[in-house]
């Protein structure tokens, strides 16, 4: 099992280029399945979730290639779904990544059929999908449940709601908004997320042919067409890698010049990384926007609380790493985890780093700066994986970090990207993503 090797103690400086977003490209990749057509997206990252993403989709009747860009941080995939007589995401392939469940409105939509497993993932608390299959039941879905799958069938057309969320719900907005593409009449789909995410899934829609309106609120409003085509997509930069890589500066001290990505998409981090003392600098550049943080040597990081909450609030997919960063600040922070219930992982870890903190429910007090030490840590979830590479760039001596397939699932190439601005950073064990 693969694990990476990091010596600590380097400050970062030069420049990384930010990966296409891994939680725009697996709906893009699941729309897939609302037309026969071609579809072309590009700027994938080369992570696993994506690899298995594109499986799900071939065992849906979806001819599918991945072509490496560039670098080989990126992917280019090329679809066309036929679709299948017995249309079914299987347990073995989404026991590993939740946002399979997508699938099952464009399925619905297209098909009136399909069969996918209860999704897996992350441990990082409860994440129901009755929300998804709550909206796809007013559509008129016949829905049931039975050794571990979702067994959904409509008679005809989905037809058109209008529908409240009860919450909040990137996964649920994304999964309607599929199906209300190809639904009869026109939906209303209210209390709907505002992640960028989604902004780029309805995009990449339109493209194909939908009807939207309201993007960027919280209110969308979809008339269904009976077909959509197929088109090439880019899809949007992932403010999550971008948000670590700054972290990674911020506790570590440097300057660094992240390429292509898109500060409106991080201005709750931005904003508590400035009030915290590094100097943030927002630009032009010939690949798309740019950022460049600064943070000399010597120069002290003050405090900063921090609550996660949906966009545009602080995302929880950058709580992790903002804790490693405040176990350098000065002062005490209280960072409030509003999302999930099971978040804080990898605070045990990071004391076995020698971070000063403890939480209390669903609230971590993190008093600074601490001196961090190398040690063997182990990585819970995907973003705490993050925060544990973090604290052991900080870390004195030697660091590893052991379970990092989780890592793998969203992150392209990272310790390449971060051997290319000065950290002391291996992979080791052979394995591949």
């Amino acid at each position: 099992m693969d694990r990476l090797v990091i010596q600590g103690g380097h400050s970062l400086r030069g420049r990384i280029r930010v990966s296409g977003a891994k939680n725009a490209a697996l709906p893009c990749l699941a729309a897939a399945l609302l037309t026969p057509e071609p579809l072309v997206l590009s700027n994938l990252p080369a992570v696993a979730d994506i690899r298995t993403m594109v499986k799900v989709l071939q065992a849906l009747g979806t001819e599918a290639t991945l072509e490496a860009e560039g670098d080989g941080f990126e992917l280019t995939a090329k679809l066309a779904c036929a679709g299948s007589d017995d249309p079914k995401a299987p347990y073995e392939l989404v026991k590993t990544m939740r946002a399979s469940i997508l699938v099952l409105g464009p399925l619905l939509a297209r098909f009136g059929r399909a069969t996918v497993s209860l999704p897996g993932g992350c441990a990082i608390g409860a994440r129901p999908v009755n929300l998804h299959l709550e909206a796809l039941e007013r559509m008129g879905a016949i829905l049931e449940i039975s050794h571990g799958y979702i067994h959904a069938s409509v008679k005809g057309r989905l037809k058109a709601i209008d529908h409240a969320f009860e919450k909040v719900s990137v996964g649920a907005t994304e999964n309607i908004l599929m199906a209300a593409a190809l639904a009869e009449g026109t939906t209303i789909l209210r209390n709907a997320a505002l992640e960028p995410e989604i902004g780029d899934l309805a995009q990449l829609l339109v493209e194909m042919g939908a009807h939207i309106e309201g993007l960027g609120t919280g209110t969308l409003t979809i008339t269904g067409v009976e077909r959509l085509h197929g088109c090439e997509h880019a899809v949007i930069a992932d403010r999550i890698e971008a948000g670590t890589y700054l972290c990674a500066v911020a506790a570590t001290c440097g300057d660094v010049v992240l390429d292509r990505c898109e500060p409106e998409h991080l201005r709750s981090l931005l904003d508590l990384l400035e009030r915290s003392g590094c100097v943030i600098t927002e630009r032009e550049g010939q690949d798309g926007r740019q950022l460049r943080i600064q943070r000399e040597c010597g120069q002290k990081l003050r405090s900063k609380d921090a609550t996660t909450l949906p966009f545009p609030g602080f995302p929880t997919d950058l709580q992790a790493q903002f804790m490693a960063v405040m176990t350098q600040a000065c002062g005490i922070s209280v960072i409030n985890e509003g999302i999930f219930e099971n978040r804080f992982q990898h605070a045990m870890e990071l004391e076995r780093l020698g971070a000063n903190l403890r939480t209390d429910g669903r609230a971590a007090i993190v008093a600074g700066p601490a001196e961090l030490t190398g040690c063997t840590v182990m990585a819970t979830d995907l973003r705490a994986s993050a925060a544990l590479v973090i604290a052991g760039l900080v870390a004195k001596g030697e660091t590893i970090v052991d379970r990092i397939y989780h890592l793998d699932r969203g992150y392209a190439g990272l310790e390449k990207k971060l051997q290319g601005v000065g950290a002391r950073i291996e992979r080791v064990g052979g394995g591949k993503v």
